[in-house]
This record gives C-alpha cells, structure tokens and sequence, in this order.
C-alpha cells in the first residue's frame, strides 16, 4: 500500500545562550541558584542542535528529541520575557523546493509561539515519516503505524487551532490553518486504513471490516476534498502528488467496503445484492487502476473482487436466480471509526525533565513585583505618617521655642538644646558639606541625560535606516516596522524623561531652602563661645524656676519625647516585617490559570500590618492631646515670663537656630538621597541602554540577512527587459526561400554607445522579397546578459551600534528587581523626607533625623518589563 508522509520543515542555526545567559545574569543574583539556571540554558541550547541542527532518522529516538524540545519550550515561554530577547527564529517552507531565480520560502519571527510551531510541525511530519516505514505484515508494525500516524493528525490538527493566535501575522503555506488541516485529515484516513488492514490480518468479521473502510472511504474523500478546494495547496508540487493517492486510497477503501459487505448479503442469502456490491467494487478498482496506476497497486484487491463476482454469477445464474438491484438501491454500508487525532497536551514526552522546574513563570515574577510595590506603599504610609506627626511636633516645639525657653531661665548661658544641636551639625560637615553635594548634583544630572539620549538616539538611527530601506524595496522588505517594534522603549524613555525634569525641579527647591537657612547654619558651626556671644541676652528670670507652670510643662515635653521615641520602636518594627507572596501566587496560578494579584496581596497586607496600623493611630491620637496641653501650658507660661525687647530678640534668635538645624538636617538628607536617586537611575538608565542596544543589534543583524537575501534575489532576476512585439511585424508572413535565418541579436546592450534618435514608426513595408525580410532584427530576441553590469547592491545599514559611554552593568535588561520600595527624596503621598524601606539583603540607606519640609523628589519608575507586539 502506498502512504503519504510529509517533509520535514528546516531552521536557520539560533544562539539561545547569549540572550537567555543573560536574562539569567540579570535577575537572578550570583549563586547556586543562577548557576543551576546557565547549566540549563546550555542544556536548552544543545537540545534544539539535536532536535534541528542535523538530519533526524526515521527512528522514534529521533522523534523523542523533538518531543522533549518542544516541551522544553512550553516550560520556558512563560518565564523568560521572549519579546525582549530579540531572538529570531528562521524556518523555511516545508513544501517550496524554490525556483530558478530564487531559493526557498522561508519566514523569520522574533516569536517562541513561531519556534513552537515549527517543532510541532516537524513532529507531525517526522511521525508521518516513521508510520510510513513499518511493517505492515506484522501485528507490531500496524499498531506502531496506528500510532504514530493518529500522532501526526493531533499535531496538525493543533498547529490549525493556535497558529494564527501564536504568529499574529500571516504564516507561511506550509503551516497555514488551511494545509495543516489538510494534512491532519490525511493522516486520520491513514491511520484508519491501518486498523482495516488489522481486521484483515486478525480475520474480524465481515460487517466490522466493512464498516471500518466505509469510514476510511469517507475519510479519504473528506481529504481529496480539501485538497481539491483550496486554491493555495494546489500550488504546492507536494499535493499535486498527493491528489491522486487520495482518490485511488477513497475508491479501494470504498471497494474493500463493498467486497467485504458483498460476503455479508451472500451469508443472509442477499446473492443479488452481493453480485450488484461486487460489480460496484470492480468499477471502482477499475477507475483507480485506469487513472491512478503509477501511484497504487490494485491487482491483488482486483483479483479478489473479480474471483468473488465470477463465483457468484456463476451460482445466482445456475441455482439462485435472484435479481441484481441498483447500485442506488442498495442498503448504505454503516461507518465505524477507530481512530482519533493525539491531542497535544504537554508533556509529550515520557522522558521530559524540566530545566527551569525551580523558576518561576513570568506571570509570578511581575505579580511578586507588584505586591513588594503594594507592601513598599503600606510602609510608607504607616512610617510616612509617623514620620509627618514627628514634623509637626518639631514645627510646633519650634514656634514654642521649647524646650531652649525653659532652659533660658537664666536669659545670658547658650541653652543646651542649642549646644546640642551646634554639635550635631558640625558633626554631619556643616556647610562644607551641603555645598559639596550640591556641586556635585548637576554633574549626576548631566550623565544621567547624556545615557537616556545616547540610547534613544541609537533607536532613533536604526529607525531611519529601516524607513529608508522600507522605502526602498516596498513591499519586499517584509519584516516589522522598528518604529513599531520601539513603541514600548519610546515610551519607557519618555517617562525616565520626566522623571529628570522633576529631579530638576526638586535640585531647586534644596537649592531655595539652602540659601534661606545658610546664615543661621554657619552660625551654628562657630564654637560656643561665639555662638553666646552672637545670641543676644535677657534679664534673668529667677522666679519662674520653681514655678508649677514650668514644672507641669517639663512633665508634659518628658510624655512628648516618649511618644517620639515609642515611634521610633514601631517603625523598626514596621521594616522587620517580611513575607514572600511567590507561593501563593504559584498555587493561584495552578489552580485558576490566572493570579490576582491585588485581592491576594491586599488580604496578606491586612493580616501582617493591621496590629500596626491601629498602633500608629494611637500613638498619632496621644501625640494630638500632648501637643494641646502643651499649647496652653506654654501660654500660662509666657505670661508670668517679664516681657522686654531684649527677651523677645533673644528668644527670636533661639527659634531661628533651632529652626536652622532642623532645616539642615533636612537639606543634608535629601542632597544624599538626591545623589543616591540619581546613582540609582543611573543603573536603572543603562539596563535601558543594554536593552536598547540589544535589539538595534539584534535588528541590525536581521536587517543584513534580510538584504542579502534581497541582493541574492535581484542578481538572479533577468537584466534585460522585455519587449512586446509589434503587430506589423508578427503578421508577417515568412519568406518564401529556405535560405538561412538570421542570427539573433540583443536589441539593447549598455557597452555600446547611444546611437542617434529612432525616427517614428513607419507603416508596415511591402512584402516585396524575401531577402529583405532576412535583414529585419528580432525586436523580441533576448537581451544577452552583461558582465560590466552588475546587480543593483542594497545600501548596508549603518554600522554596530557602539556599546554604552559608561561601564554597563552585566546581565539581561529586560526584567530586573529594583528595591522594591524606592521612593527617592519624600515618603510617596505624605510628602516627607523619609528614607526608603529596604527588603531583606538590601543595603541599609542612611537614615538622618526626621525633618521638617517635604523635598518632592519624583517617585521611582515603575519597574516592568515591555512586550513589544
């Protein structure tokens, strides 16, 4: 029996270890755990040079390589970020054998959905292969060929169903829904003729071995049908082949139908139904033998029908007499199927074994992101709101000139919360140091900005190159549009670009509050013999020292500072608290295919923060009730106080000096967050550059293929165009002589010099004799080809992108961790100087007394890897 098996689809040689090694690098931190995952991509990568780099045997070993690549890509798609990787894969039409003037079909895609494709493809067709190769004499061989061919059907029939979701473009023929379907439904017909050949062999009855070619018939036909009406298979030399095969397979299934359902009405006595099914039998083999011999053989199944319709004329003509009906009359032979396409459900290999069993998908990945951005914000709002009430407390204590009013009782000695507070800020560096990081604020700005142009302008070049070449070859350049590819990346830098400009903005705000508190810093850095001699003095105010006004004010400052300090236990505790959300969302993902992410965390966040929440509320209604107590205790106060000019000027410079070293706490701790945000960015901004150099690289390189191919394509198409011919001419008749025909010449060749202009047409001459027609030149000979005249080159692109103008960070950028709660200069909505909560294994950020004034720096960018469609 003849059997159609379907070629193998041939790739283009990928290197998925640069991208993926540095997806890898770039996520996961040195250790065991990244050093698993490199060992894995090599394994990856040596698979797909097994499973495609060489030819496969017709052998289910070779077939079992396929299978674990193709599982090994539905493990990985969903956790590594593919549209970033820029990893193109090229695969050439199965069918297309190419022509003269040029090579095969062939599409590249940067999609895995594409790869996954391809590899099933083969596998259907590498099944198709192996069914076609075994014995079918044996018991073995039938359901081995059963098996594999009913494996086949359910690749094709997969490829059908998810190609166009999995490509989002047009694919080539060879994996249009159209053919694979075709090829599923022909490998069905197949695998149901083997089984009729294993009824045969096991001597089933008659009415079941009937049934079950009735069904391949049907099959068969079902085939040829859609074959026959899709206008684009046709055009494939492969189905032209496959056509006939086809038809003769649906005439000797519907004869072995007939022959085997002729036995029946001869065992029921029905002799003249069972000679009218075996004339009808012998007209079909006759019509597969006289149309379709060079593709199937027939003699034996002829043989047999005709030895059969002989003995039963011979009996109904001598014995039975029975009348022989009509074909149409006859009773419809039922249908029995025994087979059904594989359903491609993965794993499909027994001995698959996940390489990245241990990381988590994508999905995860993003949903964990997200959930640290969600518990950050539930941190800065609990620590934000201490930390704002610890402000107010300082502005009002401020105002109050408290506590330095109830230590300056004696109106001449510097109060020691003015000394204390002198020696805190020469601590820190004074001035020196504030103007130090200032200076140095512009030139962070200014790197920041030269990497954010440098990559854009990189995206900005290969744009221009591909829209000039686009322009070019029209409809030839078939790949992506880059300025559709760079949507995402220009979007991603217009928002590092906003981002700058308020940086900008917040520089300037440090810089107002710098100048407007500078004098009063300086004085705080002289010594404190200066420091007295610079606050002016008062009377002394010897009878308030024993005064109850003044002892209930100290009592209630005592309850004040104990309050700051039970903030300061909660908010250490409020950082100590950890959990990771990996688990949950896995299990989420397993159960419902889908996380969702806000109801998961938002219930994990009540649980471990609410103890707190309704501690930070207490604390913040105590602090209220003091600071009002305080307010009237500090009014009685003032009025037993001897009111003069000298007291008010004294107690005016006190304010102004405790104000002052609020303030520079404040500017010194956001210029160092300021020079951190910007390092930060920094980082953040060169991933940005990897990620963009990556892909103009890897566009780069498919643009250069791309255009040789074009090249290749123009030096195989004719130079010389063609001319129709004119009418005169080809109705002339042809002379009468025999003499020698002339030559043929080109009627233009670019080495000659242009001679002068034609004159216009003329009216046909006159047939006056042959030889004049013997000197006409064939306006229509063809143009010989000239070696000075080279096929048109395609202007190459311009050059490498060059790598980054600072030392770039290794790994992939496609999807990186930032600290999960980087909110550089203020504490989000609260608007504070609140250093960043930072995870477990994260460098401690320097963390300077709480300050009075917001510093609205602009908050971090929202770290998410893009998917270019």
């Amino acid at each position: 029996a003849t059997f159609i098996s379907v070629p193998l689809k041939k790739s283009s040689e990928v290197d998925l270890v640069k991208p993926l090694w540095k997806f890898v690098t770039a996520t996961y931190p040195p250790g065991e755990e990244q050093a698993e995952y490199l060992r894995a991509v090599e394994e990856v990568n040596k698979l797909r040079k097994s499973a495609l780099g060489r030819p496969l045997d017709k052998h289910e070993s070779s077939l079992e390589i396929l299978l674990r690549y193709y599982d090994q890509l539905c493990s990985i798609e969903p956790k590594f970020p593919f549209p970033e990787l820029c990893l193109t894969f090229t695969w050439r039409d199965a069918f297309d054998k190419g022509s003269l003037f040029g090579g095969s079909v062939k599409l590249a895609l940067a999609s895995i959905g594409y790869e996954k494709t391809c590899v099933l493809f083969n596998v259907g067709a590498l099944a198709s292969q192996i069914a076609a190769e075994q014995n079918l004499d044996n018991d073995e061989g039938l359901k081995a060929a059963a098996k594999f061919y009913q494996l086949a059907s359910g690749a094709f029939a997969h490829i059908k169903d998810t190609v166009l979701s999995a490509l989002n473009r047009e694919p080539t023929m060879d994996i249009s829904p159209e053919t694979v379907g075709t090829l599923s439904q022909i490998m069905l017909s197949q695998a149901q003729e083997v089984f009729v050949l294993k009824a045969t062999a096991d001597k089933m009855k008659d009415a079941i071995i009937a049934k079950l070619a009735n069904q391949a018939a049907d099959y068969y036909g079902d085939a040829f049908k859609q074959c026959q009406y899709k206008e684009n298979l046709p055009k494939y030399f492969y189905f032209q082949e496959v056509l006939p095969v086809l038809a003769a397979k649906h005439c000797m299934m519907q004869a072995t139908a007939e022959l085997h359902q002729s036995t029946l009405a001869n065992q029921k006595k029905k002799f003249g139904e069972e000679i009218a099914r075996l004339q009808h039998a012998t007209e079909l083999v006759k019509t597969a033998a006289s149309r379709y011999d060079e593709y199937v053989n027939v003699k034996d199944l002829s043989d047999k029908i005709n030895r059969a319709l002989t003995a039963a004329k011979k009996d109904n003509d001598f014995i039975y007499h029975d009348r022989v009906p009509e074909v149409k009359d006859l009773e419809h032979i039922g249908k029995a199927s025994l087979v059904k396409a594989t359903a491609v459900q993965t794993p499909l290999s027994q001995k698959f074994t996940d390489l990245f069993e241990k990381m988590v998908p994508m999905a995860v990945q993003q949903s964990v992101s997200t959930a640290n951005s969600r518990k950050a914000d539930t941190v800065n709002r609990l620590i934000g709101s201490m930390r704002e009430a610890t402000n107010l407390c300082n502005g009002v204590l401020a105002s109050l000139n408290l506590p330095a009013a109830l230590e300056d009782l004696s109106g001449e000695a510097v109060p020691q919360s003015i000394l204390e507070k002198s020696r805190a800020v020469v601590q820190q560096g004074g001035l020196q140091s504030i103007e130090q990081l200032i200076k140095d604020l512009p030139e962070l700005l200014t790197r920041n900005r030269e990497i954010l142009d440098e990559s854009l302008k990189m995206l900005d070049g290969e744009e221009t190159t591909d829209n000039e070449l686009r322009a070019k070859f029209n409809q030839r350049w078939s790949r992506t549009p880059s300025g559709d590819l760079y949507k995402p990346l220009r979007a991603e830098g217009t928002n590092y670009r906003n981002i700058l400009d308020k940086a900008v903005q917040a520089d300037q705000v440090v810089k107002e509050r710098y100048n407007a508190h500078c004098e009063m810093i300086a004085l705080l850095c002289k010594s404190e013999s200066e420091l007295s001699a610079a606050i002016p003095s008062a009377n002394p105010a010897q009878t308030l020292q024993g005064s109850e006004v003044v002892n209930v004010l100290r009592a209630q400052l005592a309850q004040l500072d104990e309050v700051k300090r039970e903030r300061e236990v909660m908010e250490g505790e409020i950082k100590s608290v950890t959990f990771d959300m990996t688990t949950k969302f896995l299990t989420a993902l397993a159960q419902d295919g889908a996380i969702n992410e806000e109801v998961l965390t938002s219930s994990e966040l009540d649980t471990r923060y609410g103890s707190h929440t309704q501690r930070v509320q207490q604390n913040l209604r105590r602090q209220e009730e003091l600071l009002s107590q305080i307010q009237v205790s500090h009014q009685e106060f003032s009025a037993l106080k001897q009111s003069n000019s000298e007291a008010n000027n004294r107690e005016d410079v006190l304010k102004k000096l405790a104000s002052a070293h609020d303030s520079y706490i404040e500017i010194s701790s956001n210029i160092r967050e300021g020079t951190k945000f910007y390092n930060d960015l920094t980082e953040i901004l060169l991933k940005f550059q990897n990620k963009c150099s990556d892909i103009v690289f890897a566009r780069k390189t498919e643009r250069d293929e791309l255009l040789k191919e074009l090249q290749q394509s123009i030096a195989r198409e004719p130079s010389a165009p063609s001319f129709s011919v004119p009418s005169y001419q080809s109705n002339t008749p042809a002379p009468a002589s025999s003499g020698p025909s002339p030559a043929p010449r080109t009627v233009f060749n670019p080495q000659q010099p242009q001679g002068k202009p034609q004159p216009p047409a003329r009216p046909p001459p006159p047939n006056i004799a042959p030889q004049a027609a013997s000197t006409s030149v064939p306006v229509n000979a063809p143009m010989a080809p000239s070696s000075t005249n080279p096929p048109p080159v395609a202007p190459t692109g311009p050059s490498q992108a060059q790598g980054p103008p600072y030392p770039s960070y290794q790994g992939y950028p496609g999807y990186y961790q930032m600290p999960v709660t980087y909110n550089p200069y203020a504490y989000g909505q609260f608007n504070m100087p609140y250093m960043p909560y930072q995870a477990q294994g994260q460098a401690g950020y320097p963390v300077g007394p709480p300050a009075q004034q917001p510093y609205p720096y602009p908050q971090q960018p929202p770290q998410q890897p893009y998917y270019p469609q």
